[in-house]
């Protein structure tokens, strides 16, 4: 399963030779995990992965999230120092596909010391919860698959559906108990406590977005199609799996013309992604353009984190649908 060209992934083979030669110095070299050994010390790929990781694990872990706060997680590069922390984690959590620099590094450092998210419940494919016109063209599909084959590449943006992230919380709780037994009790309450904040969210979500005048969203890349199936919108993507790829001609002329056709009031973009094409768009069906977000590499220096920006991203949804 690949969501990005693999080829990104062969930047962390010299750093991982590098590792392997010093991996004492990396432990005692911005590790602040190694600094307490009655914590767990847990390695997040990215950023919502560190948001469960802490909520579940509390003050019983010590995460470390590879993906620097504010930066697109997909192109991360490790360096020494972070391949140590893989290798010396009791616990590395990743989505296998999501960053490949990270899988080949989980594949030689981590062993059974790794949790692959995308193993909890199969992942939908890339073009699940996309609009529904029958697209021509060859440029299209391998925009829209995001490089996938006549099988379709899949979706790693789990974590867009609440539902599904309570469901890889809960599992993750089991994991950490494996790992420390004496306080697996306190991650499963931990976790059910989650969940339950996670299926209010999802309760908001489906009451918020129930009627609405419009369901279908356009967007930067397809990265919403767990909110979009679970919600009943369809997502109408420039772009496929990767953010930054540019979009053809004929697939900009196709989103135009169905922006148009459902009268599109509003072009989402992204935080981490540049916001230009979005406004091309927008000029010229005569709409406004928006952040939707899909929280992957969220910084939360301002105190956001998964809730509130989910919150922040249904209210943005209801307003651009003119949902009552």
């Amino acid at each position: 399963m690949t969501f990005r060209s693999t080829s990104r992934a062969l930047a962390v083979t010299t750093a991982t030779l590098f590792a392997l030669a010093g991996v004492t110095a990396c432990s005692t070299d911005g590790n602040p995990a190694g600094a307490d050994p009655d914590r767990v010390d847990v390695v997040a790929g990215f950023y919502p992965l560190q948001f469960l990781a802490e909520r579940i694990g509390g003050d019983a872990v010590a995460v470390t999230n590879l993906a620097r706060p504010g930066a697109e997680p997909h192109d991360l590069e490790l360096n020494p120092r972070q391949v140590g922390q893989i290798s010396e984690a009791k616990l590395v959590v990743f989505l296998h596909g999501f960053q490949p620099a990270v899988d080949e590094a989980v594949e030689q450092n981590a062993g059974d010391r790794a949790f692959d998210v995308a193993t909890v419940q199969p992942l939908l494919d890339a073009t699940a919860g996309g609009h529904d016109h029958d697209h021509e063209g060859e440029d299209h599909a391998e925009e829209h698959a995001a490089g996938g084959g006549s099988d379709g590449a899949k979706d790693p943006h789990v974590w867009l559906d609440p539902t599904r992230l309570a469901t890889i919380g809960d599992q993750l709780a089991e994991r950490l108990g494996s790992v420390d037994p004496e306080r697996a009790g306190e991650y499963t309450a931990r976790a059910g406590a989650l969940r339950t904040e996670l299926e209010k969210l999802d309760a908001e979500f489906t009451e918020g977005l129930k009627t609405c005048q419009r369901r279908e969203i356009v967007v930067s890349h397809t990265a919403f199609g767990y909110l979009t199936q679970k919600y009943q919108l369809e997502q109408i993507s420039v772009t496929g799996l990767s953010p930054e790829d540019d979009p053809s001609p004929q697939r900009l002329a196709e989103v135009i013309r169905e922006a148009r056709e459902h009268g599109a009031t509003t072009i989402f973009f992204e935080t981490l992604v540049s916001p230009k094409v979005a406004e091309t768009i927008a000029r010229e069906v005569g709409a406004q353009t928006a952040v939707l977000d899909p929280i992957e590499g969220l910084s939360t220096e301002n105190g956001a984190d998964y809730l509130s920006v989910m919150r922040t991203n249904l209210q943005t949804l209801r307003t651009a649908l003119s949902c009552s």
